[in-house]
């Protein structure tokens, strides 16, 4: 086989195909790690076509004419195709069908450790893993997680394909719904991506399961449009898809010029768990503590006050501050604080809302109160959360990995 060719040495700009779909957010912030490449080492002379996963290989790419390709190679036609091109090639799938180009993926051991590292702060002893058989990172991400329940001496269920259903078909979500009927509650469940957590937050509503008090799941990629679409809104692992296309593209760039690396996996490590309802909870088994919980989520940020906790909930109060510490660390008056504050954070973050509209949706009496126990609680006033929150909300929106970030 002759070797591959490399960028011609000329002062022109190299010409790179961009062979990565933009029909989801992943592959959009893959897309525009390489932009921001380009914007700082560029130009580069782009072609950027419509193309979706899987599909066959476009027919300009057999008379291309080109220095170097960025590519998600997800099936063997893609492959041979770019390995007829003889130029370098950098590829973000996992599924490695183009044995000589080096991968720039996700660090799927990583992303399952914050998955489990998520739930076991919340005290879950019970877990599940929803994926998606015909991904090869789906695959590996579930047997990370597999084997983390498994050394913790617990044991974590799985979700099988059924043989005969479209992908994300109302058949296939009852069938998920009736596979979570059978799972112990509360159940810690880890979809692997984003797309499968909606779906199961749809499936948990045709089971008449309650999230996050029987089942919390937790997604990966945090598409804001789906988690925030999702009912509850959907927690999610932060990938840093951005680095990602960056390294990529840098990666791309050192072949174009001549200089030699080895065909090897680059695995980019996650950002952290952006937290939102589906996994805002603490497994409880004690069911009057579990139902305390609840109505804390459903209605502190209608001016909940304890008093009125105990008449829906009866018990005498220091049996429940008692309870409450023993599975919270937390009084029941701190965690309708909590429960508000998060409230708050959420739409300072997503929101132009005044302070005294946010207060009145957040069931504190005024803003100026808001403001007090805010900054008591966060560290800082409103208004500067609001400047640097934006992104990510500050003290509970995220959990972050235990490595540090290069």
């Amino acid at each position: 086989m002759p070797p591959r060719k490399t960028s011609r040495r000329t002062t022109r700009p190299p010409k790179v195909a961009l062979l990565v779909e933009t029909s989801n957010a992943y592959a959009r912030e893959l897309l525009l790690g390489v932009k921001e490449y380009i914007r700082v080492h560029g130009p580069w002379n782009v072609h950027l076509s419509e193309h979706s996963r899987g599909d066959r290989p476009p027919s300009w790419l057999i008379d291309w004419d080109g220095d170097g390709v960025i590519a998600r190679v997800e099936n063997k036609q893609i492959a041979r195709a770019l390995e007829a091109l003889r130029v370098p090639v950098v590829d973000f799938s996992s599924h490695r069908y183009l044995a000589g180009a080096p991968v720039v993926t996700t660090d799927n051991a990583a992303i399952a450790r914050l998955a489990f590292d998520h739930f076991i702060e919340r005290g879950f002893q019970h877990f599940a893993y929803c994926g998606v058989d015909r991904f090869a990172w789906s695959v590996a991400r579930g047997g990370h997680f597999d084997e983390l329940v498994r050394r913790a001496g617990l044991i974590c269920e799985h979700y099988a394909d059924p043989a005969g259903f479209g992908p994300d078909s109302d058949a296939e979500t009852d069938a998920i719904a009736q596979w979570l009927r059978g799972l112990p509650a509360p159940v810690a469940v880890f979809a692997c991506y984003d797309a499968r957590g909606q779906q199961l937050l749809d499936a948990c509503q045709r089971a008449g399961l309650a999230v996050p008090d029987q089942i919390a799941v937790l997604g990966v990629d945090n598409d804001s449009l789906l988690c925030e679409l999702s009912p509850p809104p959907l927690s999610s692992v932060m990938l840093d898809t951005r680095r990602t296309g960056w390294e990529a593209a840098d990666l791309l760039s050192r072949l174009m010029q001549g200089q030699r690396t080895k065909a090897e996996v680059h695995r980019i490590p996650p950002l952290g768990v952006f937290t939102r309802q589906s996994t805002d909870i603490h497994a409880v088994e004690d069911p009057k503590i579990a139902r305390v919980l609840q109505i804390i989520r459903e209605q502190a940020c209608a001016g909940l006050t304890v008093p009125e906790l105990l008449r829906k909930c009866p018990m005498s109060r220091r049996v429940l501050e008692q309870r409450m510490k023993e599975v919270l660390g937390r009084a029941p008056h701190e965690e309708i604080v909590r429960v508000q504050i998060r409230r708050v954070q959420d739409l300072l973050r997503t929101t132009e809302l005044s302070l005294e509209e946010i207060a009145e949706r957040s069931g504190f009496r005024n803003a100026q109160y808001l403001s007090v126990v805010f900054k008591r609680e966060v560290g800082q006033p409103p208004s500067e959360f609001r400047l640097s929150g934006r992104t990510l909300p500050q003290n509970g929106g995220r959990t972050l990995p235990h490595h540090p970030r290069r």
